[in-house]
């Protein structure tokens, strides 16, 4: 079995990759939500 022997480096892999991909969607949730408080604060602000 060869596979098995790459094991440890493919699923480690695989986790940074998820890790990465996870941090990036709630870094763009985040800033959506920050925008849009920002936005609504402009309008109130703004008189609108």
């Amino acid at each position: 079995m060869e596979a098995a022997r790459h094991a440890p480096f493919i699923l480690s892999a695989y986790a940074v990759t998820f890790v990465v991909i996870a941090g990036l969607i709630l870094r763009a949730i985040l800033d959506h939500r920050g925008a849009r408080r920002d936005l609504a604060r402009l309008g109130r602000e703004d008189g609108a």
